[in-house]
C-alpha cells in the first residue's frame, strides 16, 4: 500500500509576501532552553497591548503545546512538515491570521536540523529548518553555552551557514555565567558572525525548570504552580533580552492559503463526537479539533 501523508486539506498554497509574521524559536539540541524561553516571550508578549502572540509548534507533539497554550490563553497548532503537505501548513497559518497585531512564535523540535530519516541517501525530512525554509520566518536560535566561551560562536556559525534557504535572525544565549562569561560570548560573536545580533544572555535560574519524565515534560495541567511560572519567566526575559529587537526580526510567511475557507485537516468522524480532555487522556491535536468543529 503506498503511504499517503494524513494531513491534506482540499486546498492550495501560493508564495506571497504579506502572510502572517512569525519567528522559530530553535537550538542545536533537545534540553537547550527553546521551551522555556518560548514560553517566556509568549506570556510576555501576551502581557503587551501591541502584539498578539499565536503559538506553533514544529512536529506531533502534544505536550509543548498545552504550555504555550497556558502562556497565551489560546491554542497552540502543530506544524508539522513531514506529516503535512505546504498547503496545508499555508492553511493552518492562514487561519490563525486574524489581527493586523498577531505574530507567530513557533517552537522547534529537537536541534534545528534534526529530522525523520526518509531512508533515501540518508536525508533528513520535517525538521525545523525545513519549517523555516517553507515559511521564510527567521529562527531565534538558543545555545545553552554552560561549559563553553568563544566556541559558542563556533557552533553558531556552523548552524548560519549549513543551509542557504536558512536564516538565523538572532542568537541568545541560555546558562550565561557571569558579566565576563557575557564579554566573550558577546566579543566571539562580533568577531565570527558581525551580522547576527546577541539578542539576550540569560543566566541559570533556578525557578525557571521545568519537571520532566519519561516522555518529556509533564504535562501542563500537573505543573504545581504553572502561572507563577510563566510570570517568573516573563520578568526573567523582560529584565535579559531586547524583546522589542527580537520581535523586529519576524518575516511574513512566504505561504499563504489561496482558498477562503481551511477543509478539514480529516474528515469529521460523525456528526457528533465526544473527546476526553482531562488527566486520563488529553493528547489531540487543537487544529483538528476546531476544524471538526467548523465543518
Amino acid at each position: 500500500m503506498k503511504w499517503r501523508r494524513p494531513f491534506a486539506p482540499n486546498c492550495e498554497a501560493a508564495v506571497v509576501t504579506n502572510g502572517l509574521p512569525g519567528l522559530i524559536i530553535a537550538a542545536p539540541a533537545s534540553n537547550g532552553g527553546k521551551t522555556v524561553l518560548t514560553l517566556a516571550l509568549l506570556r510576555h508578549l501576551r502581557d503587551l497591548a501591541d502584539q498578539i502572540p499565536v503559538a506553533f509548534k514544529t512536529g506531533p507533539d502534544y505536550i509543548d503545546p498545552a504550555f504555550h497554550s497556558a502562556a497565551t490563553g489560546d491554542p497552540c497548532w502543530n506544524l508539522d512538515p513531514w506529516a503535512m503537505r505546504p498547503e496545508t501548513l499555508a492553511a493552518l497559518i492562514a487561519d490563525r491570521d486574524g489581527d493586523k497585531r498577531a505574530l507567530a512564535i513557533c517552537e522547534g523540535v529537537m536541534g534545528l536540523y534534526d529530522g525523520a530519516a526518509t531512508g533515501r541517501e540518508g536525508k533528513i525530512s520535517g525538521s525545523t529548518a525545513d519549517l523555516a525554509a517553507l515559511t521564510g520566518w527567521p529562527i531565534i536560535f538558543v545555545v545553552d553555552v554552560g561549559g563553553q566561551g568563544a566556541s559558542a560562536a563556533a557552533l553558531v556559525r556552523g548552524f548560519a551557514t549549513h543551509r542557504p534557504d536558512v536564516a538565523l535572525g538572532g542568537v541568545v544565549f541560555n546558562r550565561v555565567g557571569g558579566p565576563r562569561h557575557e564579554e566573550i560570548l558577546r566579543q566571539a560573536m562580533a568577531e565570527a558572525l558581525p551580522d547576527i545580533p546577541v539578542l539576550g544572555v540569560l543566566p541559570t535560574d533556578s525557578r525557571l525548570t521545568l519537571p520532566s519524565r519519561h516522555l518529556g515534560l509533564i504535562q501542563a495541567r500537573e505543573h504545581p504552580d504553572l502561572e507563577t511560572f510563566l510570570n517568573s519567566a516573563s520578568s526573567w526575559i523582560s529584565e535579559h533580552m531586547d524583546t522589542d529587537a527580537l520581535t523586529r526580526m519576524a518575516r511574513p510567511t512566504h505561504l499563504a492559503s489561496v482558498s477562503d475557507k481551511m477543509a478539514p485537516l480529516l474528515p469529521p468522524l460523525g456528526a457528533r463526537i465526544a473527546v476526553a480532555q482531562d488527566d486520563a487522556f488529553a493528547f489531540s491535536y487543537p487544529a483538528l479539533l476546531h476544524a471538526w468543529r467548523k465543518a
